[in-house]
């Protein structure tokens, strides 16, 4: 069996096959072995986590994913970096880190390639695929920049179109268009969001604030801090969100998710509080948040005394509910990952190989799965690898 991309997935499958006896090739254009996996987490590689499930991902078919998840699971991944004797933490939220290096989780996948007898042959560039009956059923031709390769068994492992300057391109798209599979319409996702020229020039000056909050796009809340940039919002929240974001939806913010703003201010207003709003706001925000967010929604200079209920109320509600409808993401030169992918409607959910064409099997981020920020999209990459692995 060949494995076009020696990543994650990619290393994942390999070491699985191998251990079943078969004998493995794995091809890669990039002069590295696991690029993404050096770069994540700030290079401490959040590997997994340990509260992944189904519920965490994102795709056309839902179901698709829950098969090999629950037959790869987190606990299998952390036994094997137990096993290397990899010393690791969780940082918050079940996710996973390296203490020392995302270095190491390559090394151990490398490793176990290793003990299979799994190769490697990296800097060779895809030329070409083709099924080649003359060769016997279900056999694959590829040519390479290396010479020419033959197999009965080929997986594509070669990622999205995230981060391209680690190597990053479509060509697994390109593959499954060319055996006449379907792709679900691809975006940047993880990634931040931009906004229009005139909210630009209003949040702009908050550049580098971190605030806590919920934040809510398409129905999907999630709890973290979202982070002003000069364009847009970034932050663990907003990279959550942009994954179920689609052009025109507004995103909203609940400032205070710990309490109601309204009941708060009315009853400071009825002890007869004298301050202005932007300064009481400043005890539960960051001042120069508290500031801007008062100038540009409640200008108001009377002491809250004075201020009548019903625009007390609305204030409230903005604070809780914070509506802006971003012009964009940043783009894939930054997004985590990339939404959409192979059709799963085109590959069997057990084995993850195309339906329609035997021998091909596509697995990690190339398929229409993407889990959320904290360690999902690795623990995809692992389970999608072994439920090929396991079978090919």
């Amino acid at each position: 069996m060949i494995v076009i991309g020696a990543g994650g997935a990619g290393m994942m499958c390999a070491l699985q096959a191998g251990m079943r006896g078969r004998k493995v090739i794995l091809l890669d254009h990039a002069p590295k072995l696991g690029g993404k996996i050096l770069i994540s987490g700030g290079g401490r590689c959040n590997f997994t986590n340990t509260g992944a499930s189904p519920a965490q991902y994102v795709s056309a078919n839902a179901h698709f994913c829950k098969s090999a998840l629950s037959r790869y699971t987190p606990a299998d991944f952390i036994a094997l970096v137990g096993s290397h004797g990899i010393a690791y933490h969780e940082k918050k939220l079940g996710q996973l880190f390296c203490d020392v290096s995302a270095r190491q989780i390559v090394e151990m996948l490398k490793s176990e390639c290793a003990k299979v007898g799994a190769e490697f042959k990296l800097n060779c560039k895809i030329e070409s695929v083709a099924k080649n009956s003359d060769l016997g059923a279900g056999r694959f031709q590829l040519s390479t920049s290396q010479g020419d390769f033959f197999c009965e068994s080929l997986v594509i492992a070669t990622g999205g179109l995230s981060i391209p300057k680690i190597g990053a391109t479509g060509f697994g798209y390109e593959i499954a268009r060319q055996f006449g599979l379907r792709i679900v319409d691809t975006a940047p996702a993880l990634d931040g969001f931009v906004f229009s020229d005139k909210e630009t020039q209003s949040l702009s000056e908050l550049a580098g604030l971190s605030v806590d909050c919920v934040i809510t796009c398409n129905h999907v809340s999630f709890r973290e801090n979202i982070l002003f940039t000069h364009n847009g919002l970034s932050g663990p929240a907003a990279l959550q969100a942009s994954l179920h974001w689609r052009p025109g939806i507004e995103v909203s913010i609940n400032l205070l998710p710990e309490i109601d703003p309204t009941k708060w201010l009315l009853g400071k207003k009825r002890t007869g509080e004298r301050a202005l709003v932007k300064n009481l706001l400043s005890q539960l925000l960051p001042n120069r948040f508290a500031a801007r967010f008062c100038e540009l929604n409640f200008r108001s200079e009377l002491p809250l005394a004075q201020i009548p209920d019903k625009e007390i109320e609305e204030f409230g509600r903005q604070l809780s509910a914070w509506r802006l409808v971003p012009s964009g993401t940043v783009g894939y030169n930054k997004a985590e990952v990339t939404r959409g992918g192979v059709d799963t409607r085109e590959l069997s959910s057990r084995t993850m190989e195309a339906i329609k064409v035997p021998g091909l099997y596509f697995i990690g981020e190339v398929v229409d799965v993407t889990g959320w920020l904290g360690g999902y999209n690795f623990q995809w990459a692992w389970a999608s690898g072994a439920a090929a692995g396991g079978v090919v």
